[in-house]
């Protein structure tokens, strides 16, 4: 057996490796170091003794305890369920009044309205409330049919131009697109709509509009263009557009008509759903 060599400065027996002239030492690792190893091989296999751990198969190894997440998750969620069957109940039974007034349903009602918001509503709406082009906000107090809860919960029940036989409709018309007027009363009758918002328009052709606007759209935003909540058609004068407050836009609109679908939630959540996602969306900011 060779003599195993020493390195003159350390004192460290070498490998025998030599690169360059540069030695290799045979440093052993800290003991402290391979405690902790050890420890973690004898604990990963009490582990895979214990507890599932090896694919097989047709399955996995069940372990001694035979312990399994998805039995642990299934049975979380039964116990909440069970733990949530008065709060509903109740809220089925209270009137959206008394839900407003009492502080422990009202937090009930807001926490279960904040996850099916967020289940079904934040596509179109945004996860804020905030809405879109073509995607009412929920924060202000801008409402075409109605912001208080009965109207709110009427609405998220039977939908707007949904398929539910008593869903709000409403229908504005494409006054350009059909032919029903004319591309220069339908450019007079959008600098009208801008001057009763309060935006630059052509005073003259804003005029020549007066008796188209009385023609072809008092009867549903009303004489003073405040709008018709029983319609569904909105107020003129505020500025506030579905569709966008641009000239472009609102020349779109009378041009082309608009008309988003609202689904008919009574057919996809439960009456206590249904109620706590209006107290939800009227708490949010813009609730009458």
């Amino acid at each position: 057996m060779s003599k195993k060599e020493v390195d003159d400065v350390s004192g460290t027996e070498t490998t025998g490796h030599d690169w360059d002239g540069i030695k290799e030492l045979n440093t052993p690792l800290p003991r402290w170091w391979l405690g902790i190893l050890y420890a973690c091989i004898a604990w990963a296999i009490g582990y895979w003794i214990v507890y599932p751990a090896w694919p097989t198969l047709s399955g996995y190894t069940p372990g001694l305890l035979g312990y399994s997440q998805r039995d642990e998750v299934t049975s979380n969620v039964a116990a909440l369920k069970s733990a949530r069957v008065g709060h509903e109940q109740e809220l089925v039974k209270s009137s959206l009044s008394e839900i407003q007034r009492n502080p422990d349903m009202l937090q009930f009602a807001m926490a279960a309205g904040r996850a099916t918001f967020g289940d079904n509503c934040v596509g179109c709406h945004g996860a804020g409330g905030q809405g879109a082009k073509g995607y009412p906000n929920l924060n202000d107090d801008v409402w075409l049919w109605g912001g208080k809860l009965a109207d709110i919960e009427h609405t998220l029940t039977v939908g707007v131009r949904s398929a539910h036989p008593d869903t709000r409709q409403s229908m504005m018309p494409a006054f350009g697109r059909d032919g029903i007027l004319k591309e220069a009363e339908v450019e007079d009758l959008t600098d009208y709509v801008l001057r009763l918002s309060g935006q630059r328009a052509d005073p003259r052709a804003a005029r020549r509009a007066t008796q188209l606007f009385t023609d072809n759209c008092a009867a549903c935003h009303g004489a003073d263009a405040k709008g018709n909540r029983s319609l569904g058609a909105p107020n003129l004068t505020d500025n506030e557009a579905l569709y966008g407050a641009s000239r472009q836009n609102i020349r779109d609109q009378i041009w082309n008509g608009h008309g988003g679908v609202m689904p008919a939630w009574s057919t996809r959540l439960s009456a206590q759903e249904i109620k706590a996602l209006a107290i939800y969306v009227h708490n949010l900011g813009g609730g009458e």
